[in-house]
């Protein structure tokens, strides 16, 4: 029964933290369509506002980054060590 409520307890943790994936695609696409539109009213600054873009695109999807390993964490190694010390 311990067992169960351990996985069970895991996987809904995994699944709350891939929420956190949500943030990055918001976040990125606005980003973008901000970039599209200074690139649209300056093409002449189109690198400098591309290299900004790409690094700040890398920035946000750390989070969703973090938040993967996190579920799987949960997912694959939290219920060993939880239910070893059982």
């Amino acid at each position: 029964m311990e067992r169960a409520i351990i996985m069970a307890a895991a996987a809904l943790g995994a699944g709350i933290a891939m929420i956190a994936g949500i943030g990055p695609g918001i976040g990125e696409g606005y980003a973008v369509g901000k970039a599209l539109e200074a690139i649209g009213r300056q093409p002449e600054c189109k690198g400098q506002v591309t290299s900004t873009l790409i690094l700040g695109c890398a920035m946000a999807e750390t989070t969703g980054i973090y938040a993967l390993i996190i579920a799987l964490l949960l997912m694959f190694v939290a219920p060993g060590v939880f239910i070893g010390n059982l």
